[in-house]
Formats: C-alpha cells, structure tokens, sequence
C-alpha cells in the first residue's frame, strides 16, 4: 500500500495555492490561532465562512475584521445578538445558527479549505458534509474521528481530498510519513506527557481531587482534555484517530511517555529507521503545516535545540490508567463501541468535575456503558449521533444523573461494581 491510498495523502494536490477558508470554531483557541496564521499571509488566505459558539463579543470582532460571507452561531439567541450588533454598522454578514448553520458554514461553495475545531461531537455533521462536498479538511476534532472515523476516512478516499490532521501529535505523524511509505510503516509512536500523576501510587488514585487532575505539567488546556490526559485518555482517543487517520490496527500504533513533550510523535520504518518530529509546542505551527501542504511557508515558529537537554521515555502503566487499555479495545473493535466511549467519558468527565464521582470512577463508568454496547457499525451520521445519544444516556444512569432512580439511589460505585462482576 503506497502513501497515495490513505485519505491523509491524495492522489492530487490542488493547483490552486490560495486558502479561502471556512472555520467550525472560530471563537475557540485552534479557531483563534488559524485567524492569526490568515492575519500573517494576507497574500495566501482569506477567510469566507465562520461557526463560533455562544461568544458573540469574540464572533462580532470576527465580522468586524474578516468580513466573512456567512457565520453561524451555536444558538439562535446568539445568532439574533450577532445579528443587533452587525446591523447599525451595515456589515454585510448572513447569520445563521445551530447544526444546519454549521453545514452551510462547512460547504459554502467559495471555501476550499474547512478547519475543523468545533469541540466534541457539534462538530461531527458539519465535518463529514465539508468532505463530502470535496472540501480539503483540516481536523483539530479529536470526536470527529472517534465516533464517525470510518464513514469520513471512507468519504474522504471516495473524493480523493486530504484530511490533514491539525492534533499535534497526528500532524507529526503525518510529516515523519513523508519520509516514506506505508507499506514500509511497521510503528507509529504517540508521545505522551504522562500527565499530573505519572509518578503518583495507584493507591493514592481514590483520593485525587478535581484540582489536582486539572493541574497538568505541560500544557495549558480546556478542562475535559485535561482531565483526559490526566486518566491517558486522551493519548487513547488518539491511537483511535491514528488507526483512522493512516489505515493501520491498533496493535501497530504505539503508545510511549515522554515527559518532556518535545518530540510529537514518531514512525518507525521495517529498516529499523525512526523519524521523529520536533518543533515548539505552538498550535499555529500545525495549523500553518495543515494550510500548506504540500507546500512548506517560511515561519518565525524555530525550535532552540540549544535549550534541548534531556530526552526520557517510558512504557505506559495500563493498570494505572485503564483508560488507554479501554481505548485500545474500543480501537479493534471499532463502530459503536468508538462511539460509546467517547460519550461515556464526555459524561463521566464532567461528573468527576462537577465532583459526583470519583477519579477512579472515570474508567469504571467507561467500561460500564461499552460492556452495555453491541459491536454494531453505524452506516450514517445520523446514526452515530442516535448511539452517541444512547451511550451517554446509561453513561448518565451510572453515574446518577440519569433517568434511572434505581441507579441513581444506589450511587456510582455500587452500579459499577454491580455491572463489573456480573
């Protein structure tokens, strides 16, 4: 199998070098660091359509600088406050809202290029159209592929464009790949931090509070990835992203710690050559490398490898952090039970946060609701998005606050214990 098989590579470049861009999340951080890249190649992009949230002071400096064609809000209420500040200042913007707003965003017909960093699965309709309509994709969207990766990598080989991967880790992924083919590929390598807790007891997991899981080593980011990286379910997410990404099982995609986080990722060729990639840890980088591709634009993003001192690396603990072993089972089996464990951990996430449950209560309610998932197939969004809904409903009922009184009484360990040993 050559490179030119994966969706990650097209057969074809496109001759047309200029990005007219569409941007689903335009009010968040990856949102807001691909208008900064737009900002400093005027002459190479310009901006067509915008989704943002429910920020619409942050959405209206959007319209007031870019002057996109087209935006769309998370809600209608934000579309009608959007909507009152544009009018008086005659900025010819159609507003729009909600998921059908999102769509138009993603396939308005003078983009050609669409970032997706809409977080979670809002963004997974919008994405899997914007390849349909032949878009070139950048994903920032870990969900996107978790939950639907097979039906968009299969539409994106249909139509022959690029789905380039804006994750760090993936991005790296993709650039060491250029230094060969697939078929030569017998490793990928996801680095991981290793998060707050890499040297932490596992008898002291049971007392880990919200604020210690949120305070993580290396990076700066939204509360959920936090927490995720804390459990390595974020580094789980990604070995699914990567299978879907390259076209590679799960057994092929390796996990290793590497605390310092200066090397992104690695893959390993059957000569015993290993390519790795390092840069600074800057998300315009990737956005920037995503934009261009195939093409490399001259940027003021250097590493100082003068400053590089140490580089350590570690096997994973899967006892420890179950969550990475959940992941990898979800991976072989993929379909619905993908789905199931994005949700699950989307809701148990949130109860450990909102401190219903506790930090070990995390795995415990995820491998509940995949052992209540049949290993079904999904043909459709719509049907991803009908067992998303199903998964975090008994995601809900284990962690009490769900529907389920019996459950909810009798408290998440007690329902969880009960489901492990039946």
């Amino acid at each position: 199998m050559s490179n030119t098989s994966n969706p990650a590579f097209p057969l074809e470049s496109s001759s047309d070098s200029s990005r007219r861009i569409a941007i689903l999340g335009s009010t968040g951080s990856i949102g807001v660091s691909t208008l900064k890249i737009v900002e400093a190649y005027p002459e190479r992009f310009s901006v067509v359509s915008l989704a943002a949230g429910k920020n619409v002071e942050l959405a209206h400096q959007q319209c007031r600088r870019w002057r996109p064609k087209l935006v769309s809000m998370a809600t209608e209420d934000a579309a009608a406050q959007l909507r009152a500040r544009l009018r008086p200042e005659s900025i010819a913007v159609e507003v729009l809202s909600g998921s059908e707003g999102s769509v138009r965003v993603a396939t308005h017909p003078d983009a050609n290029f669409v970032v997706s960093a809409i977080v979670g699965v809002a963004g997974l309709e919008a994405t899997y159209e914007a390849v349909r309509a032949g878009k070139a994709v950048g994903l920032a969207n870990k969900e996107c592929l978790v939950a639907a990766g097979e039906l968009i990598t299969g539409e994106a080989r249909r139509q022959g464009k690029p789905l380039l991967p804006i994750d760090s880790e993936h991005n790296a992924v993709h650039q060491c790949m250029r230094g060969g083919k697939l078929h030569e590929v017998t490793s990928v390598w996801l680095t991981a931090s290793g998060g707050p807790f890499l040297n932490t007891p596992k008898s002291q997991f049971s007392g880990i509070t919200v604020q210690q899981a949120l305070n993580h080593p290396t990076w700066k980011m939204g509360k959920r990835i936090t927490i995720d990286s804390a459990t390595l379910m974020n580094k789980g997410f990604e070995v699914i992203e990567a299978c879907r990404l390259f076209d590679l099982p799960p057994d092929r995609i390796k996990v290793i710690v590497h605390p310092q986080s200066t090397i992104h990722s690695m893959v390993e060729f059957q000569d015993g050559s290993i390519l790795a990639q390092l840069s600074v840890t800057d998300m315009r980088l990737p956005i920037l490398y995503a934009l261009t591709y195939p093409e490399r634009l001259d940027s003021e993003l250097k590493f100082d490898l003068s400053a590089l001192k140490k580089l350590e690396f570690a096997s994973p603990d899967f006892e420890r952090f179950p969550c990475l072993q959940l992941a990898y089972e979800a991976a072989a089996s993929g379909g619905a039970k993908t789905v199931a464990l994005n949700a699950a951990d989307e809701v148990a996430v949130a109860a450990f946060l909102d401190r219903v449950i506790g930090f070990e209560d995390i795995p415990r309610t995820i491998k509940t609701v995949l052992d209540e998932t049949a290993g079904t197939h999904p043909e459709s969004i719509k049907e991803v998005l009908r067992l998303d809904a199903e998964a975090r409903a008994i995601a809900a009922e284990v962690v009490g606050t769900g529907n389920s009184g019996m459950r909810r009484t009798r408290g998440v360990h007690s329902v969880i214990s009960g489901s492990r040993n039946n």
